[in-house]
């Protein structure tokens, strides 16, 4: 199995170290509801996680959850509520839509907040090794203490210095260095340290979670493309130079980033699509089959019609292991499928290549229509097809069908309907309603009109 690393530029043999693999995920920061960008990072490393499983790898996967950081504690003090209770809130509506998403929980999900003591003890580390400094209650990292600082990203510091600056009120020594504590300010919540009252910088968060839970080396941070620079590059000097030069992570994945046209999706910038906005219409196989449908290291551009390309794809494999109802000839020949297994892992082990094994389930696919038509025996090929979909995460489940193809009847008849009560034939109005309620379908009222989704 070869995986492509961002910090070597190529792809590298994979050689997990110990009884299991290692990996941790950088997590949310809730402070609003989750997006199609943290969606797609999630389905493309729950895919990697699965896969390794499959593989006969035991995995261990930590993501944490950042639930301290500027844009929670704004919105909380604009809501009057606890950064912590907003934190809650938009965390557990995040693991809800991942749910749905059917991607597998963290074996680990370590919050900020209650990971503080470590952070301390990273940060005391790196204070007595001559790594960092105090000034005025904060503590900031010396980054020219880290001779290869800038590997993960393959940038000089004279490139980065064009951009540093020091914000008002920092002491730092140099414009490149970056906090670890930051002082107190009022309106915040802080914790108790050796240099003050004050709550941790947001790289350290990472570091320390990772060495807590997984120890100094682990085999592969993921994340996006985003986070390269400043975070894990942060990540990666703080980290190596707390444990003396110890690799920190041997494999770096990031995915490319979720774009709507040619903006990458952001809550800073405010062109989000919501998770639960997308699988009111849409089914959670349809969605992974549209991500995994590209190279996770590509920019993935958002559009109803892709997506809606990706159900129709899904549909002929779900038609394929409806197949099981179809009645085989007696004597009739079996639709070999040993190889299959083989060419799915033969492109995955080359860095997740998973347009080329969604194909693969395709081809597969057809082979087993076609075979079903003529009385030959698929239920081996059924079984490989849907062993290897789960693999990718899909369950190819009949029922989970979306409406969009629909689309244009529903909102026939809910005109109909509308006319039908202008007319007050409630009765039939009211039959309407009715069916559509049976079809998975909810409708609610508004002065604007009405409008539906499917149940949950």
């Amino acid at each position: 199995m070869k995986i492509y690393s961002t910090l070597s530029r190529q792809k590298e043999e994979f050689q997990p170290q110990g009884e299991e693999v290692k990996i941790y995920s950088c997590g949310v920061t809730p402070y609003a509801e989750s997006h199609l960008g943290h969606a797609m990072n999630a389905v493309i490393f729950d895919t990697v996680r699965r896969y390794l499983i499959f593989r006969g790898y035991k995995v261990k996967f930590v993501q944490n959850i950042t639930d301290v950081e500027d844009k929670i504690i704004d919105r909380a003090n604009k809501l009057g509520i606890a950064p912590r209770e907003l934190a809650e809130k938009f965390a557990n509506r995040y693991f809800e839509d991942m749910a749905e998403l059917n991607v597998m929980k963290p074996d680990v999900i370590p919050y900020a907040t209650e990971e503080i003591p470590k952070m301390l003890e990273v940060i005391k580390g790196l204070v007595d090794k001559g790594h960092a400094y105090a000034a005025k209650g904060s503590v900031y990292f010396r980054v020219r203490s880290m001779p290869d600082y800038g590997k993960l990203s393959h940038r000089t510091l004279d490139s980065m210095m064009a951009g540093a600056r020091i914000e008002p009120g920092e002491e730092k020594e140099d414009p490149m260095d970056f906090a670890l504590w930051k002082a107190s300010k009022p309106g915040e919540p802080f914790w108790e340290s050796p240099w003050g009252q004050g709550r941790p910088g947001w790289h350290i968060e990472c570091s320390a979670m990772s060495l807590k839970y997984l120890g100094e080396t682990i085999d592969i941070h993921c994340g996006g493309q985003d986070l390269i620079f400043p975070h894990h590059e942060n990540e990666i000097a703080q980290s190596e130079c707390f444990t003396g030069k110890k690799p920190f992570a041997r494999i770096w994945m990031h995915n490319g980033l979720f774009q709507l046209g040619d903006e990458k999706m952001s809550k800073s910038i405010g062109n989000i699509v919501g998770i639960k906005q997308v699988l009111e219409k849409h089914s959670a196989d349809g969605f992974r089959v549209f991500v995994l449908g590209s190279h996770y290291r590509n920019p993935l551009t958002f559009s109803n019609e892709a997506i809606e390309a990706a159900e129709r794809g899904l549909e002929r494999l779900t038609q394929a292991l409806s197949n099981d109802a179809v009645p085989v000839k007696p004597g009739a020949e079996k639709l070999d499928a040993r190889t299959v297994r083989q060419r799915f892992m033969d492109v995955m082990d080359d860095d997740f290549n998973t347009p080329q094994a969604l194909a693969i389930l395709f081809d597969l696919a057809r082979e087993i229509n076609r075979a079903g038509e003529t009385g030959a025996d698929t239920t081996e090929a059924r079984h490989a097809l849907k062993e290897l979909a789960g693999v990718l995460g899909l369950t190819l489940k009949a029922t989970e069908k979306p409406f969009t193809d629909a689309a244009p009847f529903i909102e026939l008849l809910l005109t109909t309907r509308k006319k039908l009560r202008d007319a007050r034939q409630f009765q039939l109005a009211d039959e309407i309603r009715t069916t559509l309620l049976k079809m998975g379908l909810t409708l609610e009222d508004t002065n604007t009109g009405t409008s539906w989704k499917r149940k949950k």
